[in-house]
């Protein structure tokens, strides 16, 4: 398993949009599937994906919520919550009795910051929410996936992945002290390492598997645990409240936010590549450990080591599967 951590000089950069990305790429005949796209940039990445005549679903927890969000955007709504392992199931059952190709899956949904929460099972929320559901959603439509010949699966990450590697020996903090950055750190950790595992497993069968960090976009659900007072000292927010935009500091509109989404999702660029970590919609480079010390990932400067290692990306896929009940995983 090897990952190739270097820009190809793609022409965009940190102020290109979701659609400036995706040009003049024609989707007519593709079905995506946008995880959070409700929300946020997962917004932004449906409504270009569906202006470039994809078919769109999103997978909704409140489908309420979705249809306000939504509003005049010609997408599909579906019913899932990815910490209900019955609801993905059931959601990706229902897919694969269409009998449809699955060309495109974004999992853009997440959540960040959030204090100490365990799932049903005893789960830290955002390793759970972020990874774990993820990984049973893309277990399950892999068939879809496959039959695409062709598929790509793009896991949005983010520059604060530098604040932990996978801590394996005890993942849901039942032993060591607990801060929401190490948490939702891990957990963006874990979305890097398993697009590089799922490359390493699909490319045989056309599926190609990326992540990214979109940047900082203040104006998403991601800083609803973040005081006023902390995103202010971040330099994320003014004196009044508004969101600072910064494309140069990787602080972005949701339109340039969701620019990396789409370009990993749709570019010829990125043809006969995959298990990379990207963002300002070109590869990353790979980065020391010791330029770790950025605040709230409001500089993008690559991957971390300890993120692309293969060997805790296959762990991580092993430790997955233990952790979903799932049997090992047989690409065929």
């Amino acid at each position: 398993m090897v990952t190739l951590q270097q820009p190809i000089s793609s022409g965009f950069g940190p102020a290109s949009t979701a659609a400036d990305v995706i040009g003049d790429i024609d989707l007519s005949g593709k079905t995506a599937i946008v995880t959070g796209g409700y929300s946020g940039i997962g917004v932004e990445t449906a409504r270009v994906l569906r202006a470039a005549g994809a078919r769109v679903i999103v997978p909704a927890r409140d489908r309420d919520k979705a249809a306000i969000a939504l509003r005049g955007i010609d997408v599909e709504t579906e019913t899932m919550d990815l910490l209900d392992p019955s609801s993905i199931d059931t959601f990706a059952n229902q897919f694969l009795a269409s009998g449809e190709p699955l060309h495109i899956l974004v999992n853009s949904a997440g959540i960040g910051g959030a204090p100490l929460t365990r799932d049903a099972r005893g789960y830290e929320l955002h390793f759970a929410t972020n990874h774990l559901g993820h990984f049973q959603l893309v277990m399950r439509l892999w068939p879809a996936l496959r039959q695409a010949n062709g598929a790509r699966v793009v896991a949005v990450s983010a520059w604060a992945h530098s604040r932990s590697p996978m801590v394996f020996e005890d993942i849901h903090f039942e032993r060591r002290d607990y801060t929401p950055w190490l948490g939702y750190g891990q957990s963006k950790t874990s979305n890097i390492l398993f697009a590089l595992a799922l490359d390493e497993r699909g490319k045989s069968h056309g599926v190609r598997a990326f992540s990214l960090h979109p940047g900082s976009i203040v104006n998403t659900g991601l800083s609803r645990y973040l005081s006023p007072e902390l995103l202010r000292a971040a330099r994320l927010i003014d004196e009044q409240g508004r969101a600072l935009i910064d494309p140069a500091r990787n602080l972005k509109t949701v339109e340039q936010g969701a620019a990396t989404s789409v370009w990993c999702a749709t570019s010829p660029q990125l043809d006969g590549l995959g298990g990379v970590y990207c963002h300002n919609s070109d590869i990353a480079p790979l980065v020391l450990d010791e330029i770790a010390a950025n605040q709230f990932g409001s500089m993008a400067l690559g991957v971390m080591p300890h993120a692309v290692d293969p060997q805790a990306a296959d762990r991580l896929w092993r430790v997955s599967e233990a952790l979903l009940g799932l049997a090992p995983f047989e690409p065929v």
